[in-house]
């Protein structure tokens, strides 16, 4: 079998420049004006705080637009990620842009052997724990790079969210996929993404795992973090289920018909002991 990895980086290769041309990822706006900050960020900076001087690395940091942003507000900034693809269009963002971001090829996984020292703020975005396949390995890659007293902070899709029928049209919420980690990854084949575009996609197959919240939090207590913070949100930063969600402002969508029903995403935050 083909391993997920290349499947999954495949994929990604086949999004990067279409999602670096997309409107949607705002690449232009970043360019015109020195302040702008992705949609993501600002949803996150009252739950960041200051991150001024913090050292950061943004794991799974695609196009490199939110990793970007957290450099605009003051930190240096380390993109990681597992495409190549991807990582061109991040150097060229940051180039134009004039930010010194730098930006570094791998897997998650392997993180802690292609990265030096250790960070402050350990960031992930929304949509990536969803290509991992073991949660648990995930949060000891995190504890190993934190600096004693960093932070990690993460803002995700609700497992809940990613476990919805999408396909329903009847406005019943009804959960098909899996919930819990599984050994085996549910195989996926689609010919669109998330963004407008009219780029024709060619590697469309992937490998994705939905992990728990439970899992998670256990993952991340294992691993010797300690929780500091734990919120679900009632809105999503791209329109999840198609005909069924509203737009509610700052790039944020909800779902149009009883929302509290749903929980969208979530923040966790955690940080390394200092001793």
């Amino acid at each position: 079998m083909t391993d997920y990895l290349d499947l999954n980086r495949a994929n990604w290769n086949d999004r990067a420049q279409a999602h670096s041309a997309s409107p949607d990822y705002r690449v232009e706006e970043f360019v015109r004006d020195p302040s702008y900050l992705s949609q993501v960020v600002r949803f996150d900076q009252p739950r960041l705080g200051s991150v001024t001087g913090l050292r950061g690395v943004h794991l799974q940091c695609h196009i490199g637009t939110d990793t970007l942003s957290l450099a605009r507000l003051g930190a240096t900034m380390t993109g990681l990620d597992f495409s190549p693809a991807a990582l061109e269009q991040a150097r060229a963002l940051a180039a134009r842009t004039g930010a010194a971001v730098d930006f570094v090829e791998s897997d998650v996984y392997s993180a802690r052997a292609v990265l030096d020292g250790e960070f402050d703020l350990v960031y992930t975005g929304v949509g990536a724990l969803c290509w991992l396949p073991d949660v648990k390995r995930w949060a000891r890659t995190v504890a190993s790079l934190l600096a004693p007293g960093g932070r990690l902070f993460i803002r995700e899709g609700h497992p809940v969210l990613w476990a919805l029928d999408y396909d329903r049209t009847d406005g019943l919420l009804s959960i098909t996929e899996p919930y819990f980690e599984t050994s085996e990854p549910q195989v996926y084949d689609e010919a669109f993404t998330y963004v407008a575009t009219d780029h024709e996609f060619t590697h469309t197959v992937t490998h994705e795992w939905n992990h728990g919240i439970g899992e998670i939090v256990t993952a991340v207590l294992e691993a010797g973090l300690v929780l500091t913070g734990l919120e679900e949100h009632q809105s999503v930063p791209w329109n999840a289920i198609n005909g069924r969600m509203r737009a509610i402002g700052d790039g944020e969508f909800q779902l149009a018909d009883r929302p509290e029903r749903l929980p969208h995403t979530y923040t966790l935050q955690a940080v390394r002991p200092a001793v």
